[in-house]
């Protein structure tokens, strides 16, 4: 998604609203190491990539096509962009804006931050990257080619910046701050967009670290032996201790919200809830305009995973959020609708197909679809024994006012392009 002139607004009123996108969810390839990419830029000098019948090129590296393979010439088109690494972009002043804050909060004894920052990692990474290294098991809904862009078996666009969790912690980062441009093969609306941005964090303890400042912290341990998984503990780890980790997480991620949305303190609570890679799990909301708005997610991290990266002797938290949810709400560009509406094939449709195609065409104008299986947005004839859609299209120009005959020409290309493209009848 290019977004946004929003540069001065942002810097003078922080952020105001945003619905974070929090699904968080979701061992390193020689060629894409813990350094930056060769070739990634913020210039506009990087390769694009090349997607050919046999196979699909992206960062000089061929990636022979199989039947995994399902990334679209209009996703790769995104990759190599860097938008959150191109200085004065909306998403690049977000990410500064989090990283000053952690420069600031976390000083070690020289003057140095203790937190590092990536934010130059190939996004495209390995299957075992994305899912493997996070727990995240084979038959796990997200790992679903309708949900992935995939290269072919083996390699992938990120779906989540977690993906480099494994490779940082093995590479003996104890804090690190890691932001990228992430893909999920999702609808458009307020929660999601098929090409976003996420920035998470990690922090490790050592058993002193963690009870330096505890009164005989000396007799207490981050671990125990012959425990059990309750929901407030990983079987391995001592209550004492996860309460500790938990306390430095929520103090970390409060100072930060209060750091983005000003000093007016807004109210805050944690909710229980689930990751493969954490327990126990929260999300983070905020009450903003009457409704409580999802901001992040966090936990404990799994400490099987800490022990995969050698840092099994060691307890830490994680989070994770989304750069363009601070972002968006702060267009104030005006909302063009328009709907679409067509028999369904008698088979082979999915409604990710739609997506994919109408954002191919509509790019970042395309702002929401919705779908519904009520009122006039469904219907199905028992003459005919055919099923119809009707989606609404939301379209916005985040820079400028978008015109009605503008609206009207990309959105006559997407019905022209679904009827051809995934041979549905039109209802125009």
């Amino acid at each position: 998604m290019t977004f946004f002139n929003i540069s001065q607004t942002f810097l003078k009123h922080r952020v105001r609203h945003w619905s974070a996108n929090c699904q968080w969810t979701r061992s390193l390839a020689v060629s894409h190491t813990l350094f930056p990419c060769r070739g990634l830029s913020t210039d506009g000098s990087t390769p694009r990539p090349q997607i050919s019948e046999d196979s699909i090129e992206v960062f000089s590296h061929v990636h022979p096509r199989d039947d995994m393979t399902n990334v679209t010439a209009k996703i790769l088109s995104t990759v190599g962009s860097q938008l959150h690494n191109r200085p004065h972009h909306p998403l690049w002043l977000i990410k500064e804006h989090i990283k000053d804050h952690f420069y600031r909060s976390y000083i070690g004894r020289t003057g140095n931050p203790l937190f590092s920052v990536h934010d130059n990692l190939s996004p495209v990474v390995m299957v075992e990257q994305n899912f493997d290294s996070l727990l995240i098991p084979p038959d796990h809904p997200s790992q679903k080619k309708v949900d992935n862009y995939y290269l072919n078996c083996t390699h992938m666009l990120r779906a989540h910046t977690s993906a480099h969790q494994k490779e940082l912690v093995r590479s003996g980062l104890d804090r690190f701050l890691l932001a990228g441009d992430v893909y999920r093969r999702d609808e458009i609306d307020s929660d999601h967009n098929p090409v976003f941005h996420q920035m998470e964090g990690v922090r490790l303890f050592s058993n002193h670290e963690l009870f330096a400042r505890v009164k005989n912290g000396e007799e207490l341990s981050l671990f125990e032996s012959a425990g059990r998984r309750t929901p407030q503990k990983q079987e391995t780890h001592t209550l004492e201790a996860v309460k500790l980790v938990e306390f430095d997480l929520k103090q970390a991620l409060t100072h930060l919200m209060r750091h983005l949305f000003g000093e007016d303190r807004n109210p805050i609570r944690w909710v229980d809830c689930y990751f493969p890679f954490t327990h126990p799990s929260f999300e983070m909301e905020v009450r903003f305009q009457g409704d409580w708005l999802e901001m992040l997610g966090c936990g404990v991290m799994e400490q099987e995973l800490l022990c995969s990266a050698g840092a099994g002797n060691k307890m830490g938290w994680a989070f994770g959020l989304g750069l363009e949810r601070l972002a968006m709400p702060l267009s104030k560009n005006p909302l063009l609708f328009s709907d679409i509406s067509f028999w369904l094939p008698a088979e082979g449709y999915t409604e990710n197909d739609f997506y994919d195609l109408e954002r191919s065409i509509g790019g970042d104008l395309v702002r929401e679809e919705l779908l519904s299986s009520n009122l006039i947005l469904f219907s199905y004839s028992p003459r005919t024994k055919r099923v119809s859609h009707c989606y609404r299209v939301v379209y916005r120009h985040m820079e400028r006012t978008l015109t009605q005959e503008e609206m009207h020409i990309i959105h006559g290309a997407i019905e022209q392009a679904a009827e051809k493209e995934l041979r549905v009848q039109g209802r125009y």
